[in-house]
């Protein structure tokens, strides 16, 4: 079947009750005229169609990048010409912020403060890379006399960026806007529970002038579109942000074909309140640090440690604390706590809460499902503490992926090190402490890609974001970013006036 298409030149209207894939610079219906339903958690209700890739309008769209990398004149732009249409990306973006925030709401059921947070900050790391691009550079290296080496830096080529559902728009910003800064041509498959923003974002690249070819969105089945894109010849380098099991098995398929693979995965990560911590700030930073976005976050700080002389003191306030926090109807500026993504995630969420329970742990607050006047056919769950835990249960060992979190006590800060470090993954930590000594001291052994210290913040543009041992490899969000999109080629030249004759014959 021939692929309706529809060359976009503006986004118009971003709501609507159906959302096409962009290949080529043009919305496309599938190739089987196939739709899938895309859902608000918050109410449990549809609210669009979007057209169903198959392996087929994948192809179509790996060779629009193929085409537009090898053709196209975007690599050849000067860097200055990029920068200016990355800018102005953000631009447009900044003028429909307010429908941006609503498109992200809507269809991930998160606050509307967390959206506009993440929205902003989408907003600047395209104006980030649109300045970081102009002095990314190559090197001239020290020679023997009569020789002249410099690296040249050039796009890897067509690169395929996998997004999750819980931060739909932010994700899909933190991966197109350094590859596409570097020269690269992407085909973007958004998660299917949340593919609007990232389609819409498309849409705004092709309305701020990036060339046909250069961002294509292809919503669909990670078992197909995913699988096909990670296998594929003409793809150069895989993205991906996601579960560490999808990244193991993303990490062999495109070892078949050598692809480069950047894996933003799983997380565990503690959050260590010391004696000597502000504890007013402790208790508030450890508060934002577990239930920002719900929970659903990879570097949520899900295992908490409180020093045992201020544990009492401590778990009063957090617990009370947490008893405050609002949720509800997302669009409320007072709620704090949005709906969580799917019932299935909901169901998930509870079956580590009860088997905290079945293994002898204590609910501290919370443990159940929530049911809120007018979102009854929603997903909500109550932010949850659970105590008296222990290092083998399921709770504490595994990421829960919601607002729960495990605490424990510790009296000794060479214990406290080991039992932090003691899980496979290694993204994000925590530290509460008034003594800097301590502090470098304990964050350079806490292993993990992000040490935050007295504050509950992980990431800004400009800084690396990513992890160690199984939460991935690769850093996201910082300058060092465009190197993960480029290759570096050295020349090396002979300007002597000798020609040279190694062997003498």
């Amino acid at each position: 079947m021939e692929m309706t298409k529809e060359a976009i030149t503006e986004v118009g209207d971003m709501k609507r009750q159906h959302y096409a894939m962009v290949i080529n610079g043009e919305r496309v219906e599938s190739s089987s005229s196939e739709t899938f339903e895309t859902f608000n958690p918050a109410k449990g209700e549809t609210i669009a169609t979007i057209a169903k890739a198959n392996e087929a309008d994948t192809e179509k769209a790996i060779q629009a990048a193929r085409q537009a990398f090898d053709h196209g004149k975007w690599r050849k732009y000067p860097v200055g010409k990029r920068s200016r249409v990355l800018n102005k990306i953000a631009a447009i973006m900044r003028s429909r912020f307010n429908e941006l925030v609503e498109m992200e709401v809507l269809n991930s059921g998160k606050s509307v403060g967390a959206a506009q947070v993440q929205v902003n900050q989408s907003i600047e790391d395209f104006e980030f890379y649109a300045g970081a691009i102009v002095g990314h550079r190559g090197e001239v290296n020290n020679m023997p006399y009569g020789f002249f080496n410099y690296t040249h830096k050039e796009p890897v080529g067509v690169c395929a960026q996998i997004i999750p559902w819980n931060y739909p728009m932010m994700m899909a910003a933190w991966k197109i806007a350094p590859a596409i800064a570097a020269g690269c041509s992407v085909v973007v498959k958004p998660a299917s529970l949340t593919p609007i923003t990232a389609i819409i974002l498309n849409e705004i690249c092709h309305e701020a002038g990036v060339p046909e070819g250069v961002v294509n969105t292809v919503p669909g089945s990670g078992a197909i579109v995913g699988d096909y894109l990670v296998k594929h010849e003409d793809v150069n380098k895989v993205a991906f942000t996601g579960s560490t099991p999808t990244g193991k098995d993303i990490m062999e398929k495109a070892s078949q074909t050598l692809k480069r693979t950047t894996l933003e995965l799983g997380g565990k990560s503690p959050n260590i309140v010391f004696e000597d911590a502000d504890l007013e700030a402790a208790v508030a930073g450890s508060l934002f640090g577990i239930y920002f976005n719900t929970g659903q976050s990879c570097e949520a700080r899900s295992r908490m440690f409180v020093h045992e002389s201020i544990y009492d003191e401590f778990m009063e306030q957090f617990i009370e604390k947490t008893e405050k926090l609002k949720s509800g109807d997302p669009f409320d500026k007072g709620t704090h706590l949005g709906s969580i993504i799917s019932r299935d995630q909901l169901e998930k969420i509870d079956g580590y809460v009860q088997s905290a329970i079945e293994d002898g742990a204590t609910i501290a607050t919370g443990g159940k499902e929530m049911h809120i006047e007018g979102f009854e056919k929603g997903h909500w769950y109550e932010p949850t503490v659970i105590t008296d835990v222990t290092p083998d249960m399921k709770a504490v060992r595994e990421e829960i992926f919601g607002p729960v979190v495990v605490v424990e006590k510790f009296s000794d800060e060479k214990d406290v090190i080991k039992r932090a470090n003691d899980t496979k993954y290694g993204l994000g930590s925590s530290i509460w402490t008034t003594n800097q000594g301590r502090a470098t001291r304990v964050a350079h052994q806490i292993q993990a890609g992000i040490v935050m210290v007295n504050s509950p913040f992980s990431a800004f543009p400009g800084t690396p974001f990513g992890g160690f041992k199984e939460s991935g490899f690769g850093r996201e969000l910082t300058v060092e970013t465009l190197d993960l999109y480029m290759e570096d080629k050295s020349v090396l030249s002979y300007y002597g006036s000798k020609p040279l004759n190694p062997f003498g014959v």
